[in-house]
């Protein structure tokens, strides 16, 4: 066998061992959101994450440990509070040494890249917050899960080997993402997407969206699945 047809095998052998990317059971972290995302001087934003648990629903939990990356002159802006990790924006002139740091135009806003951890799970993930400007997550509204209202529904029990049409109203502008640990997602990255359950399958489990916006803005929902 040629050193070509052997990497070939070797890569072929090590896909198949890969979830894919709506597969909410493995151990990862989904997303990071800071609220508000961007922020104006004087206000401060709350850390939170998504994370994945290999054979457990996923969690919504604060990360057990946050460091600023970059800008260095602006370290000082990450807290830890009594519940939560924080950044709070400071005054014109902070904001002006981290552009300076940053190579970046006067009046632009200022990107904190952050580093955070989570002990039990030894997952780290990276998000940046933006300073010297306000900007609100996107709100996931209205959102259906088999033709039903997803906001008024805690839970979703649906047909098993059939098609589960799932949408959400967001422009192309958006990155959206479907997630589950209980059937078959497809267009997972679609604003209309849908879901099947086979007998085979998990027949319960997580259903989740996760959506983020071009300014760093992300919200997301779940609900428990099962097909019956």
């Amino acid at each position: 066998m040629t050193r070509l047809a052997i990497l070939a095998a070797l890569l072929a052998g090590c896909t198949q061992d890969v979830d894919p990317a709506w597969q909410l059971d493995h151990d990862r972290v989904i997303s990071v959101r800071a609220t508000p995302p961007r922020i104006a001087s004087g206000e401060t934003a709350q850390i939170d994450a998504l994370v994945g648990r290999k054979g457990a629903p996923p969690a919504e939990l604060d990360p057990d440990s946050a460091e600023v990356v970059s800008p260095a002159s602006l370290a000082g802006t990450l807290a830890r509070s009594a519940t939560h990790w924080t950044v709070t924006a400071p005054g014109a002139a902070a904001l002006a040494a981290g552009r300076d740091e940053l190579g970046l135009p006067a009046g632009d806003p200022v990107p904190v890249r952050l580093r955070v951890r989570f002990a039990d799970s030894g997952l780290s993930a990276l998000k940046v917050v933006w300073l010297g400007q306000h900007t609100d997550n996107p709100v996931i509204a209205p959102v259906t899960v088999d033709g039903m209202d997803g906001l008024a529904a805690a839970q979703f029990t649906v047909p098993a080997a059939t098609d589960i049409p799932l949408a959400v109203t967001f422009d192309d502008t958006y990155n959206i993402n479907w997630l589950t640990s209980c059937g078959t997602m497809h267009d997972f990255d679609l604003a209309r997407a849908h879901l099947r359950i086979e007998p085979a399958d998990p027949q319960s489990g997580i259903l989740a969206i996760v959506v983020r916006d071009a300014l760093g803005g992300v919200d997301w929902h779940l609900w428990p699945i099962a097909a019956r």
